[in-house]
């Protein structure tokens, strides 16, 4: 069972923040990043398919960031921002857990946290 879940609530709106892409990647041990799976928000905010179907069952031991498109989102809404683009860093020491990644977002800021 994949190991990754996210979600993305707008923190100026008190709402989620539905059709945001999200791309993961995994850093290699020569720093490098690979894309591993793309998507997009639902209509709660969340993504949780970054696993095809015969790839990779979730992450393994190792560090991961997760991409968001956020200037899509606002620029949809007729909403000037900072940020074109968000990326979350994070390190994955424990594979048998699971790595849920929210991000806070407003036009001029954001924050994360490990989620449950």
């Amino acid at each position: 069972m994949p190991n990754l879940s996210t979600h993305i609530l707008d923190t100026t709106r008190g709402k989620p923040a539905a059709e945001v892409p999200v791309t993961l990647y995994s850093q290699s041990a020569g720093h490098a990043w690979t894309k591993i799976g793309t998507g997009i928000t639902d209509a709660d905010g969340r993504f949780r398919n970054f696993f095809a179907d015969g790839q990779l069952p979730g992450l393994g031991k190792g560090v991961y960031k997760l991409h968001f498109e956020v200037g899509s989102y606002f620029r949809s809404r007729g909403v000037d921002s900072l940020y074109p683009f968000v990326e979350i860093v994070f390190n994955v020491a424990d594979p048998a857990q699971h790595y849920h990644i929210p991000l806070l977002l407003n036009p001029f800021g954001y924050s994360t946290y490990r989620g449950s």
